[in-house]
């Protein structure tokens, strides 16, 4: 019997765009994922995100008999570490792709800027609030898109794969709606969880580790020290932006083969 994986995704990016990277990992693992976190209603968007923990743990409740290994990218890092904290019988290992913690005076620094409204400037979440939502076709989707120079860097796998589950038919006459809703995406940015370093100030309960993206933003505002304080050996860089998985899928899924062998 196959090792579970339990992939969690990044803020706006449904499950199914990492397709290429699951079935990379295929042979080896059993893929297992929530399509889109945060869309349910029972597990509403609060500050800390309780619920959306919640809602990943009552997932692998439902499904497992045995402990899974938790792989999460920036947003899904986060909630795969946060679950292991509330029930690390449950967890084998974390692999956190690009999701750095923020402890110390950066937590500080986060919680202020929540209270005044800064944290719009430092995140995408400004940009969330008025996000396109409609396309009247794929084509057009798909123009609209690759022409911008954050995603034209895609494996253009990954980017069909956004189109199609990101961006699915809605209407007989093809068009095109966003699936991730904007305003559950902006919520998750703007209640991102201030305390998470001092939850880990004596180290994480399973083995985690983490690979980080050598241009990432998200690391540069983060800092790398409580993460390394956390991850310890267990420690790579990936070539690329703070959504690398996107950028070099193959890769990615090799550097979490290799860390699961790691942390086994």
């Amino acid at each position: 019997m196959k090792n579970i994986i339990h992939f969690s995704h990044a803020n706006g990016f449904p499950a199914s765009t990492y397709r290429t990277i699951f079935a990379e990992l295929a042979d080896d693992y059993d893929m297992r994922f929530i399509e889109r976190i945060g869309h349910d209603a029972r597990y509403p968007v609060t500050r800390d995100w309780p619920h959306l923990v919640d809602e990943l743990l009552d997932d692998i409740g439902r499904a497992y008999e045995n402990p899974v290994w938790l792989v999460g990218h920036s947003l899904g890092g986060y909630l795969s570490l946060m679950a292991a904290l509330r029930k690390p019988q449950w967890v084998r290992g974390v692999v956190m792709l690009d999701s750095p913690v923020i402890a110390g005076w950066r937590s500080n620094m986060l919680r202020v800027s929540q209270w005044t409204g800064l944290d719009e400037r430092l995140s995408p979440a400004a940009a969330t609030r008025t996000r396109r939502t409609r396309w009247t076709s794929r084509d057009e989707a798909w123009r609209h898109f690759h022409s911008k120079p954050a995603f034209a860097r895609w494996d253009e796998r990954m980017l069909s794969d956004y189109i199609d589950f990101g961006i699915p038919q809605a209407a007989a006459d093809g068009a095109r709606e966003l699936a991730f809703d904007r305003l559950t995406e902006y919520r998750i940015y703007k209640t991102l969880p201030h305390t998470f370093g001092s939850r880990l100030a004596h180290g994480a309960p399973v083995p985690v580790g983490f690979v980080a993206g050598t241009r990432s933003r998200e690391v540069r505002q983060a800092g790398l020290h409580a993460t390394r304080r956390v991850a310890g050996e267990h420690f790579e860089w990936m070539e690329g932006s703070h959504l690398f998985p996107m950028e070099r899928p193959i890769e990615t899924a090799r550097a979490v083969q290799r860390m699961l062998r790691r942390l086994e």
